[in-house]
């Protein structure tokens, strides 16, 4: 099978949408990613794949640290900056002393605490050392566009 027909299957597969951060010599570095999934409960356990030609993945390696940014769905324009589709500004919050992105509906913190080859990516198994989490819905992706939830219908 080529490598087009793969993309288009896993695209039927909705996602959220994550912009991974951390911090290296006080220097902030992002990606959006959709390839983010819990893994544990005890010890809390979250997954990332970051592909291996990612400057994301150098990074990643120098702090052994990592931060996950579940989007809510008036943050596209997060997602398309960190996926360097767009040019904006970043302002930064902080969490357990690690770069987050205000707003966001989930905000983890984690420890890398294994790392694993898999093909042309590095799945990164990261501990979670701290979170918050927001009410309202996220930004989903989907067939290679971004969606939200339906809204209800008022009933009158």
């Amino acid at each position: 099978m080529d490598d087009r027909l793969f993309r288009r299957a896993m695209g039927k597969f909705a996602t959220g949408v994550t912009v991974i951060t951390t911090e290296v010599n006080e220097e902030v570095h992002g990606m959006t990613a959709n390839a983010f999934m819990s893994v544990s409960l005890d010890p809390k356990l979250v997954l990332i794949s970051i592909d291996k030609r990612a400057r994301m993945l150098e990074k990643i390696e120098q702090a052994n640290t990592f931060a996950v940014n579940i989007l809510a769905e008036d943050q596209k324009q997060y997602s398309q900056i960190f996926a360097g589709q767009e040019k904006g500004e970043v302002s930064f919050a902080r969490l357990n002393d690690m770069p987050i992105l205000d707003g966001a509906l989930v905000n983890l913190t984690c420890n890398v605490y294994d790392k694993h080859e898999a093909g042309d990516h590095y799945l990164f198994l990261g501990e979670v050392t701290e979170l918050v989490v927001k009410d309202g819905d996220p930004l989903l992706f989907f067939s290679g566009q971004y969606n939200e939830l339906p809204k209800e219908k008022s009933k009158n």
